[in-house]
């Protein structure tokens, strides 16, 4: 598996560990969500929040209609908001990388960072960070659960490709 493929399994991926994260997430009371948590983005609710708003970034990016904001905006201060959000967000990543082309994945992507800098990337390397930036603040709030008393999230890719197997 390559190219085009490679990117739809990562997608669907993504979807299925977002669904099991969200879950755990969902047993905690409001205020275990928002509390203060040693990590990047100092709260379980802030880490959802970036990884939304970085796939916002990086999918407008991908689309032709740069967005711009900070990455540490909160778009929904509410939980059950945020997860609606993130299902809408996988659905949307779920149907770009389903219409991607191999020549689409090696193609160049220019575009400018938060900071305002321009870059040119090739395509498959923007959707490996994308895919990759997910799943390494995912693995924090992996660690904010077992704070939290719950987790550790067991959402490795090799059990994505178990589930899928059976």
């Amino acid at each position: 598996m390559n190219g085009a493929a490679y990117f739809e399994r990562m997608a669907q991926y993504n979807l299925w560990a977002n669904t099991k994260a969200y879950g755990l997430c969902a047993k905690l009371p409001a205020a275990e969500l928002d509390a203060p948590r040693t990590a990047f983005f100092p709260s379980i609710l802030r880490t959802l929040n970036h990884i939304l708003v970085a796939d916002r970034i990086w999918m407008s990016r991908l689309l032709g209609s740069p967005v711009a904001m900070p990455l540490n905006t909160v778009l929904y201060e509410k939980f059950d908001e945020l997860r609606h959000a993130r299902v809408a967000e996988d659905q949307a990543i779920i149907e770009f990388t389903n219409g991607l082309t191999d020549a689409e994945v090696t193609a160049d992507l220019t575009y400018h960072s938060v900071a305002g800098d321009a870059y040119t990337m090739p395509r498959d390397l923007v959707l490996a960070h994308m895919f990759n930036h997910q799943t390494h603040h995912r693995g924090q709030l992996s660690n904010m659960l077992i704070e939290a008393g719950l987790g550790p999230l067991e959402i490795d890719l090799v059990f994505f490709a178990r589930d899928q197997l059976r």
